[in-house]
C-alpha cells in the first residue's frame, strides 16, 4: 500500500513537471515535512526501513542532484524531490530510482523523435516540455516515476 502511495505522489509530481515544467513546492516540501515527521515518529521511513537508512537517502540525494542544479541540468524541484524521496524510503530504492530514471531518459532521447511524431496535437502540447527538441533540460519527474516504478517491480 506505502508503495502504491508513493508512485501517486510521483504521479502527480511528474504530470506537473511534464506539464508545467516546475514541481510545486506542496508536493516536494511538503512530503518531504511528512516523511521527516513520519520517520521522527515511528523510528522508520514510509516504507519501513530503519531511520538511519531515510537520513543516508537523502544525503545520497543531495550528493546526486546538487552538482546537477549547480550546472543547471535539474531544477530545484528535482532536488527537493529525490531528496523528499530518500527521506521517504531508503538508499537502495533510491539509487535504483535514479538509475533507473538516467535509463528511462536515454530511452526516451533515443524513441522520442519517432514517437514525437505519432502523438496527437493535443498530447504533444500538454507535454511539450517533453518534446525531442528540449533535450538540454527535459523535465526530470517523469522520468523519477519511471525509475521508480522500474525499482519497485525488481525489489518486489
Amino acid at each position: 500500500m506505502q508503495s502504491i502511495v508513493l508512485l501517486i505522489w510521483l504521479t502527480l509530481c511528474a504530470a506537473q513537471d511534464a506539464r508545467q515544467r516546475h514541481i510545486a513546492n506542496a508536493l516536494t516540501l511538503g512530503v518531504g515535512a511528512l516523511a521527516m515527521a513520519y520517520l521522527l515518529s515511528t523510528g522508520t521511513t514510509w516504507l519501513g526501513a530503519e531511520a538511519v537508512q531515510g537520513g543516508w537517502a537523502a544525503v545520497l540525494a543531495l550528493a546526486l542532484t546538487l552538482p546537477g542544479y549547480r550546472w543547471r541540468r535539474l531544477g530545484a524541484g528535482d532536488v527537493k524531490l529525490m531528496t523528499a524521496l530518500g527521506l521517504a524510503t531508503d538508499g537502495q530504492l533510491l539509487l535504483g530510482t535514479f538509475i533507473g530514471a538516467a535509463f528511462a531518459s536515454v530511452l526516451w532521447l533515443l524513441l522520442a523523435p519517432k514517437l514525437w511524431l505519432h502523438m496527437s496535437q493535443g498530447l504533444r502540447r500538454r507535454l511539450r516540455y517533453m518534446a525531442p527538441s528540449k533535450s538540454k533540460k527535459l523535465p526530470f519527474a517523469p522520468f523519477v516515476l519511471a525509475g521508480a516504478a522500474l525499482t519497485l517491480v525488481w525489489i518486489h
